[in-house]
């Protein structure tokens, strides 16, 4: 099993910046790739960004492109989303998620954290 806690999400101003960290406990870390999904209101759960297990290669969202950015370290077994140039269409509860399966084109989650609101005003 493997246990994710977000953390770093709260109100921020369009334009502005946070940073979201998941800390990963229940499984060696580095076995894992990694990466966020979000959900907005009345929306389904997209996905936002993923990073593979040495962090060699990353994915995003076309919505997230350019603004977002994945990152994780092994030694403190955690994953960040550092996300800059806000908009208000990024409001969503964000959610840490990881595969204990292979890196592939399509990033698929067999674990979850419980979420973290993200709310981005005008």
């Amino acid at each position: 099993q493997v246990q994710l806690e977000e953390s770093g999400g709260g109100l921020a101003q369009a334009g502005g910046s946070l940073r979201l960290t998941c800390a990963a406990s229940g499984r060696t870390f580095d076995t894992l790739v990694m990466g966020w999904f979000r959900q907005a209101p009345g929306k389904e759960r997209e996905f936002v960004a993923a990073v593979s297990r040495r962090a060699i290669m990353t994915q995003y969202a076309d919505s997230v492109k350019g603004r977002f950015a994945i990152s994780r370290d092994n030694a403190k077994n955690a994953v960040f989303l550092q996300m800059n140039t806000l908009k208000p269409e990024d409001t969503a509860v964000y959610y840490c998620a990881a595969d204990s399966g292979l890196w592939s084109d399509r990033f698929t989650a067999n674990y979850w954290g419980r979420g973290t609101q993200v709310t981005v005003s005008s």
